[in-house]
């Protein structure tokens, strides 16, 4: 039967539940357990796909088309295990489900209320499909305290009385700030977000105390006392340079032992943590460095590129050099900024995802100075779109070139995929009219042209990549593209939906419709990423 551990969070939010449970996965993995990560959020949306990523950050894609929170990625990026549409759940999610069954009459007419119809939904959602598993963790997203988040603590307050004995353990995730004034690390905070917790009726088992120093002895013996907490289960995270340090930094600090203990379990197997060892190595000792320039829209909040980010340190560590990224803000470039000025000294230039106009003009600016500078390109979704476009307006003279997610135009060399493909395109979901619009979701099937720089990095003619789009470019101006030079090397199955374009007589430009970086791991990069840094460092040799 599988063990549940909860990982909940006081204080402040954004101190890294995600990652901490990314990290405690990882060590499990590495002691030979199998292990699956849950994400609860509070929040009231369904799901994160129409929230702006200046609130939320990246939306995490999975294989079957569920858009996730950004923990998702932590926790794939950490244990290699694809997660799916059972492994995040909201309140909005929750209460549609709820609601949908009172409508149909399931309930035959009783009161519906948030105990027990909401935590028992809560707890369904937890407990199911786990037969498989060693052990579950389950985030619970925000801090103690919110009130969206009640329901949730008190769905695994009931799941610590409903499950045997020894089968749930509660981590509380706190911060323990040093105050300059006072030269000290205070534990107020940690005590009272205890309370609260206690208050609700969860007594943590563990602390994992954040703090930016280390915590002395009588610090820790304090909130052992205070928290009612075994001291040897009082685990400092302290801060680390790289995250890929967090699973062999909390494994330093005991914190697998402590659960494994809180569990009853004696004579486990001692960890391999070999792959992570030669990951920081790595990362500790480069053999030199690249810039990459990423020319978005969202660089105020790098949370938005969160899954981006990691793939080129991953394309880092595959070829054993620092990633340096250059963040650009597109519009910069629309406002007569010569590109030349931001771009002269990079090593490669990377476009990502996006959506609506703002921004657009500057990253086509971006791509136009990559093709014609000889800079390795990379543009993913929208990135690529926009190399599409600057080809067409540049190399085919096609001068109103644009897409029609930008208005109405007469060349629309990219558009709704059912403005020109009526019936052709694989649907994950239709929202008829809502928000979300016809979406392109999950994974999908692309054949590579033989002999293509593409199909030559795949080491395959057949790939299975993530996708968030909801415009496709336009296949009727294939041949005019191809003429100039744009090869479309990637189509879908059926040769309607065009997935990847390349230009041969260039180092490296390469622009695809699916978003690589979501399924790329530090213990396995995306073979695009890894080619791109790749050739990033050549291009560092000749500058």
């Amino acid at each position: 039967m599988a063990r549940y551990i909860f990982i909940t969070g006081g204080v402040v939010s954004s101190l890294g539940k995600g990652l901490a449970s990314a990290a405690l996965g990882a060590a499990l993995q590495a002691r030979g357990y199998s292990v699956r990560l849950r994400k609860l959020d509070p929040y009231l949306n369904v799901d994160p796909g129409t929230m702006s990523p200046y609130q939320h950050g990246e939306c995490f894609v999975t294989d079957d088309g569920a858009e996730t929170d950004l923990d998702l990625g932590h926790y794939e990026r950490f244990t290699g295990r694809p997660s799916n549409q059972q492994d995040n759940i909201t309140t909005g999610r929750i209460y549609q489900n709820i609601i949908t069954r009172e409508r149909r009459g399931d309930y035959l007419g009783g009161t519906v209320q948030v105990i027990p119809h909401v935590t028992d939904e809560i707890k369904n959602f937890i407990l199911d499909g786990n037969e498989d598993y060693d052990f579950v963790l389950c985030e619970i997203g925000g801090t103690v305290g919110d009130i969206e988040a009640l329901p949730f603590f008190e769905a695994i307050r009931q799941l610590g009385n409903e499950l045997p004995r020894g089968q749930a353990v509660y981590i509380h995730l706190t911060l323990m700030p040093y105050i300059p004034s006072a030269g000290e690390l205070k534990t107020k905070p940690t005590q009272h977000s205890v309370k609260e917790l206690r208050s609700i009726g969860i007594q943590p088992n563990i602390l994992l105390v954040r703090c930016d120093r280390e915590i002395p002895v009588s610090e820790r013996r304090k909130l052992s006392q205070f928290c009612n907490v075994r001291p040897e289960a009082v685990i400092q995270a302290l801060d680390v340079k790289s995250i890929y340090q967090v699973p062999l930094s909390y494994h330093a600090e005991g914190l697998d032992n402590e659960v494994l203990a809180a569990f009853g379990i004696d004579g486990a197997p001692k960890p391999n943590f070999e792959i992570w060892e030669g990951i920081m190595d790595r990362i500790n000792n480069p053999e030199g460095e690249v810039e990459i320039a990423v020319v978005g829209k969202y660089t105020q909040l790098l949370d938005a590129y969160k899954s981006l980010i990691e793939a080129l340190y991953h394309g880092g560590i595959d070829n054993k050099v620092k990633v340096n990224l250059k963040w650009i803000e597109s519009d910069a470039f629309e406002k007569g900024q010569d590109p030349a000025e931001q771009l002269g000294d990079v090593h490669g230039i990377l476009v990502p995802g996006g959506f609506g106009e703002r921004g657009s003009e500057g990253k086509i600016e971006a791509v136009r100075y990559a093709r014609e500078n000889k800079i390795p390109y990379f543009g993913i979704c929208f990135g690529m779109q926009m190399a599409v476009i600057e080809a067409a307006r540049n190399l085919a003279g096609i001068q109103d070139a644009t897409s029609s997610e930008f208005g109405d135009a007469r060349n629309s060399v990219v558009g709704l995929m059912t403005e020109w493909s009526k019936g052709n395109a694989k649907e994950t979901r239709s929202q008829d009219g809502d928000l979300g619009g016809t979406m392109r979701l999950g994974s999908y099937e692309a054949h590579l042209k033989p002999g293509s720089k593409i199909a030559d990095i795949y080491d395959s003619e057949i790939i299975h990549e993530r996708h968030r789009h909801r415009y496709e470019v336009n296949i009727d101006f294939k041949d005019k593209l191809e003429e100039c030079g744009l090869i479309f090397a990637g189509l879908s199955p059926d040769g309607v939906l065009p997935e990847t374009v390349e230009i041969a007589d260039h180092p490296w430009f390469v622009a695809v419709q699916y978003h690589p970086e979501l399924k790329s791991r530090p213990f396995d990069p995306h073979p695009l990423f890894s080619s791109f840094i790749s050739a990033a460092l050549e291009q560092s040799r000749l500058v």
